[in-house]
């Protein structure tokens, strides 16, 4: 196993959704949030929840709820900084967090692995995830260590873009094919539950 930190960001408003929170919508029998944790629990040594909304709702998954430190919805960095400080005070022998928007419920089972070879052969920072020519910023290995830098990026620069703090630090980015289907697809929008409901039932087949 990868000596890392799992941390599942849902610290966004879900407004596309009509403000219900994504994680509890159901996919093949289950809400995503239960997908993320069964494929991401394994391959790290803890796992946390990033979420700014009422914490009970998400009481039965007995996740730690890591809110927003950052004031004002500042996006998924203000998540990752909750997160790489929660471990920092609370899990200090683990040095890499790796972070998952709470809406991608098919995420590859060799993710922390991958990413975290790549990190070391390419000596870099961060580790991103990409598919079909796509970078996914939010899905990345990131050390604690960076944590200062992004404290200073988000309160004194108010940077937003996750990528563009990414771009700042040496990083390398792990290609995964769209092949059955994108690992990384993630449900945005209502007319993405279909889809999902789609892969889910492709993937039971399988088993």
């Amino acid at each position: 196993m990868t000596r890392c930190f799992g941390l599942i960001l849902a610290g966004g408003q879900a407004r596309r959704m009509g403000g219900v929170a994504k994680p509890l919508i159901e996919v093949g029998g289950a809400p995503i949030l239960e997908h993320v944790v069964r494929r991401l629990a394994p391959q790290c040594v803890r796992l946390a929840l990033n979420a700014n909304a009422d914490p009970e709702q998400f009481a039965h998954f007995h996740l730690p709820i890591v809110p927003d430190e950052v004031e004002g919805f500042a996006g998924p960095l203000a998540g990752v900084l909750a997160g790489l400080d929660h471990v920092a005070a609370n899990f200090p022998d683990v040095r890499l967090v790796l972070s998952i928007p709470a809406d991608t419920p098919f995420a590859p089972q060799d993710l922390a692995q991958r990413l975290s070879l790549a990190r070391a052969e390419a000596k870099a920072e961060i580790a991103v995830a990409a598919s079909g020519g796509r970078v996914h910023h939010a899905v990345a290995l990131w050390p604690v260590a960076l944590r200062e830098p992004l404290r200073h990026a988000l309160v004194k620069e108010d940077l937003r873009k996750v990528s563009g703090f990414i771009e700042r630090h040496a990083n390398t980015r792990v290609e995964w094919s769209e092949a059955p289907y994108d690992p990384f697809f993630n449900v945005n929008r209502p007319e993405d539950i279909e889809e999902a409901e789609r892969i889910a039932a492709s993937l039971e087949i399988q088993q």
